[in-house]
């Protein structure tokens, strides 16, 4: 399964600061399960925003990271 899991103020912040940023932004969740277990994925904002040469865009992949984190860590 696919879920997105966009969140639209800090997307917002991202294209104010780099509009191509468009690009990268990491919207997308997936489950699915694999010997048994229940596999929650998602790609690194941080990693994926991070490689700009842009202070704002990788203050927001962190901020996006540690949303991401939390949630993951609770299911």
């Amino acid at each position: 399964m696919i879920l997105g899991a966009c969140n639209p103020p800090l997307a917002y912040e991202a294209l104010e600061a780099e509009r191509e940023i468009g690009l990268l932004l990491p919207c997308n969740v997936i489950v699915y399960e694999k010997d048994n277990k229940v596999v929650v994925s998602t790609v690194l904002p941080d990693a994926m925003m991070g490689s700009l040469d842009n202070a704002i865009v990788k203050t927001v992949g962190e901020k996006a990271q540690a949303k991401l984190k939390s949630v993951i860590d609770r299911v």
